[in-house]
């Protein structure tokens, strides 16, 4: 391809085709015209935007909901909310405390000493028990079982200070030197010492009531009714009452004799357990004498019934006497603590004043109508 050149170092085009000029003027104008599209589309943007702030708009925001998280207080039926507890491993029970025992004598000699005074103090031989448990302390001195038995005579004997002073004694070798006992003799220094005597005027006997049953077969019959009495608010150990009664007969010579044969008398209490309903608990007497042969009553003379000593015992205590006739108290030498060595008079429950069905096996109680 030729290219030629004028004088001015232009290009020279062949004729019929378009010079340089041309050319740039319609590349100027190509130019021109797409700034003007581009300003006529940014100002058509602009006038759209202008246009649309121009309008007010809602705009709604959304907020989240919170969801509250609840924690329901497990119930005792509410086992599946339960989280399982974690098994623990089971712990070896624990071991219950030896006892220290009575400690045992040493000397086989003390100790035969100590188990005859028992025997004499069980016995009621106290000075014979005294005797054996003083030659058992020579023998071994400090030795608590000995100890503690001369405290328990002193205290049957009432001689408290010196019981005391045994008990004392065992307390000062420790539960070391003298194992259970120093428990036993703790016990009584803080306690102190019950006496039945304390009773008095707390528990008594009420008026014996006596009826003789002419109508009995087999011999004469007497039901006694012995009630004991007891102060209100007082507490009485039921096992520690004890009601002795000695009838006394007469026979046809006129001597006075004592009952020797137990069996004649049936006792029993009108209610067990006791419930002091009243302030009152009583004793049946159920005495019958039996009938002798001719031989025998030839001999002896017949017997029939003349009176009784009853008296109330608490722990083997004398709390109340009541005889009669009163001057059977006299004859075993049975004493009140309050002087008063006959008691009340009993009543006696007569034949022809009572009514035509009375039961004397019960004699506290009204007969049952009959239907």
């Amino acid at each position: 391809m030729n290219i030629k050149f004028d004088a001015q170092w232009n290009i020279r085009q062949p004729h019929g085709t378009m010079n340089g000029k041309s050319i740039f003027l319609m590349a100027c104008c190509g130019l021109g015209l797409m700034a003007f599209s581009q300003l006529l589309i940014a100002g058509v943007a602009l006038a759209v935007r202008f246009e649309e702030g121009q309008q007010v708009r809602v705009v709604e925001k959304e907020v989240s909901r919170l969801v509250p998280m609840r924690i329901s207080v497990p119930t005792a039926g509410d086992t599946a909310s339960k989280p399982k507890p974690r098994e623990k491993p089971a712990l070896p029970p624990i071991p219950e405390p030896e006892r220290m025992a009575a400690l045992q004598i040493a000397d086989p000699r003390s100790e035969r000493l100590v188990t005859e005074a028992r025997k004499a103090r069980i016995a009621g031989d106290m000075g014979l028990a005294i005797v054996k448990l003083e030659e058992a302390l020579g023998e071994s001195p400090n030795e608590p079982t000995v100890l503690f038995e001369l405290g328990m005579v002193h205290e049957q004997m009432g001689v408290y200070d010196e019981a005391s002073r045994y008990y004392e004694q065992v307390f000062q070798l420790g539960i070391s030197g003298a194992g259970d006992l120093y428990q036993l003799a703790a016990e009584k220094l803080r306690d102190g010492f019950e006496q039945a005597t304390d009773m008095l005027g707390k528990i008594a006997l009420g008026r014996v009531r006596i009826f003789n049953d002419a109508k009995a077969a087999g011999g004469q019959r007497v039901v006694l009714t012995v009630p004991v009495q007891k102060a209100p608010g007082e507490e009485i150990e039921a096992a520690e009452i004890e009601v002795e009664v000695t009838f006394f007969n007469k026979s046809s010579k006129g001597e006075i004799v004592q009952l020797e044969d137990s069996s004649w008398a049936a006792p029993q209490w009108v209610s067990l357990p006791f419930d002091w309903a009243g302030g009152e608990e009583s004793l049946r007497m159920n005495y019958q004498i039996p009938e002798r042969d001719e031989q025998t009553s030839h001999l002896f003379g017949e017997l029939s019934y003349y009176g009784q000593v009853v008296t109330l015992k608490y722990k083997g205590e004398v709390l109340d006497v009541q005889a009669w006739p009163r001057d059977l108290a006299a004859r075993i030498g049975q004493v009140a603590p309050t002087g008063n060595a006959g008691g009340d008079f009993p009543e006696f429950l007569d034949q022809d004043i009572l009514p035509p069905n009375f039961d004397p096996d019960f004699p506290l109680l009204n007969p049952l109508p009959k239907e």
